[in-house]
């Protein structure tokens, strides 16, 4: 059972429809391998009015293209430019702010692909590297720290960035893994130099990137997500709508310990229930 809602904000009370929707992906569309219930109702009802719907996800470890496969196989299909995921943001990132940098990726193929296809310079040499990235890397190993720690610290200039913040990546049934705050913090506790720059959800890279080509006034766009500390704050952050729905990882204990500032504008126990009842 759930607990009682003790803040003044409504569970469920969507009472508009808004021209862009930002949505989540894992425990909010889907959770693993399994849409989630009302995902597919609720976006085909936005789109047959019109409105714009994109997708946002911190994982590097797909690329657009899986996302559309995985979400067209759900009953989803979706464009190129509908997939907004930290690949994406760390490529353009770089592309447009360090054209000419050498980097040294610690991630996963998607990622590393993404930037041999941009033209992007990549380097395993601390002599030559300008930016360590630190990403979610299931292949993060001893060899990989010691050339962060010489480019970052022996040779002392090179930047670190990370692909995204997530502390560990959820899985079904209460499983996970650590995701690249882990990677971040050792290389930060072995460096002493801190991570200038995440392309992830919370920060403003991502939502920039989302909104530079929505062509949507701010007011009349809502991000839906569930996690409180990227999905609930990046719309916060951003002066835009949030929703929370407790299909994920945050909770309504998690919203009643939130400070007020950083709540979400609706939380909903289902997705479909942004549709308003009157609309």
């Amino acid at each position: 059972m759930q607990p009682e809602l003790k803040t003044e904000i409504p569970l469920g009370g969507v009472n508009r429809f808004f021209d862009a929707y930002l949505f989540d992906l894992d425990g909010t569309i889907y959770l693993g391998s399994e849409l989630l219930p009302g995902a597919k109702h609720l976006i085909d009802t936005l789109r047959e009015r019109g409105a714009k719907t994109v997708f946002l996800s911190n994982n590097p470890t797909r690329d657009p293209q899986m996302y559309i496969e995985k979400l067209t196989k759900l009953g989803i299909p979706v464009e190129p430019h509908e997939i907004i995921n930290t690949v994406v943001s760390t490529v353009l990132w770089l592309t447009q702010n360090h054209p000419n940098a050498v980097v040294f990726p610690i991630a996963e193929e998607p990622l590393m692909r993404a930037l041999a296809t941009a033209g992007i310079r990549m380097s395993d040499k601390p002599e030559e590297i300008d930016i360590v990235i630190a990403s979610y890397d299931r292949t993060f190993d001893y060899k990989k720290l010691q050339i962060a720690f010489d480019a970052l610290w022996q040779h002392g200039q090179a930047q670190l960035i990370t692909t995204n913040p997530d502390r560990y990546c959820p899985f079904p049934g209460g499983r996970g893994e650590p995701d690249a705050a882990g990677i971040v913090a050792a290389i930060e506790a072995t460096t002493g130099v801190k991570c200038s720059a995440n392309m992830g959800k919370p920060d403003r890279i991502m939502i920039e990137t989302v909104m530079a080509n929505l062509g949507v006034a701010a007011e009349n766009v809502i991000m839906i997500g569930d996690r409180l500390e990227t999905d609930v704050r990046m719309a916060v952050n951003a002066g835009i709508s949030s929703a929370l729905v407790l299909t994920g990882d945050s909770q309504l204990d998690d919203v009643e310990r939130t400070t007020p500032e950083h709540r979400p504008e609706f939380v909903l126990s289902r997705i479909d229930e942004l549709i308003p009842k009157t609309g």
